[in-house]
C-alpha cells in the first residue's frame, strides 16, 4: 500500500500511526504542498492523507484509513475505551495552538516544502486563516505559557506511557499527533508522564518527533 502525506500534517500522522502500531509495511509518498494535480487525480480533491490500497483504489480521510487498516487482519488494536476528558482537552488546546504551530511549520525543513513555491503555498493559505506569521511569533510567549499550563493538566490524565487510557484507543490517534507537532516549539515544557507517553508513542508508531527543527 501507499500513503500519500505531508510530513507536517497531524491528520497524516494519524494514518501513519496505525501502520507503525500494527507493523504493517507501507510506502510513504510525500506530496509537494502546492501539488494539486496528484490528489485531484487520486480522489478528485486536494487533501491528505490518501491511502492507495493494494488493488489501486484510493481512500481519503485519516480516521477512515485508521479503521480500515486496523481491521484488515481481523484483530483490531484500537479497542480501548475513550476518555471524554481527553477530547475536552484537545478541543480546548485547538482553540489556540495553531497560532504557535503554523509559523514554525512554515519555516521547518519538511520535504513537502522543498521548493520555494510549495513553502509559499502553505504560508499564503495559513496566514489567510490564522494571521500574519511575524505577528503570531511576537505573541508566542503567552501561548507557550498556555500550552505549558495545559500540558500539566494532561499529565494527570495519562494512565500509561504506551496508551493514554491504559489500552490503545482512538484517543491515542488524536493525541499523539498534536504532541508531535508541539515538539517544533522551543520552550514547551513537558511533564514527565506527557514526555514518556510522547516518546513511547513515537517509538511504537515509528513516527519521528520534530525536536531537531524546534524554534
Amino acid at each position: 500500500m501507499k500513503l500519500y502525506i505531508y510530513d507536517h500534517c497531524p491528520f497524516c500522522v494519524k494514518a501513519r500511526m496505525i501502520f507503525g502500531l500494527k507493523n504493517i509495511p507501507v510506502e510513504l509518498v510525500v506530496m509537494m504542498n502546492d501539488d494539486e494535480a496528484t490528489p485531484n487525480r487520486l480522489i478528485g480533491q486536494k487533501m491528505a492523507p490518501i491511502l492507495m490500497k493494494d488493488d489501486g483504489s484510493c481512500m481519503p480521510e485519516s480516521l477512515d484509513i485508521v479503521q480500515y487498516v486496523d481491521r484488515l487482519d481481523g484483530e483490531p488494536l484500537l479497542t480501548g475505551k475513550t476518555n471524554p476528558a481527553i477530547s475536552d482537552w484537545l478541543r480546548h488546546v485547538h482553540t489556540y495552538v495553531n497560532k504557535l504551530l503554523y509559523p514554525r511549520v512554515a519555516e521547518a525543513p519538511f520535504a513537502e516544502f522543498s521548493t520555494p513555491e510549495a513553502r509559499s503555498y502553505f504560508k499564503n493559505k495559513k496566514q489567510a486563516s490564522a494571521g500574519d506569521f511575524a505577528e503570531l511569533r511576537e505573541h508566542s510567549a503567552g501561548w507557550i505559557k498556555n500550552i505549558n499550563d495545559d500540558l500539566r493538566k494532561l499529565d494527570k490524565l495519562i494512565v500509561k506511557p504506551n496508551a493514554v487510557n491504559g489500552e490503545l484507543s482512538m484517543d491515542d490517534i488524536h493525541l499523539f499527533p498534536l504532541l508531535r507537532s508541539l515538539t517544533l516549539v522551543a520552550g514547551v515544557e513537558y511533564p514527565s508522564r506527557v514526555a514518556d507517553y510522547r516518546d513511547n508513542m513515537a517509538k511504537q508508531t515509528q513516527v519521528t518527533l520534530l525536536s531537531s527543527s524546534a524554534s
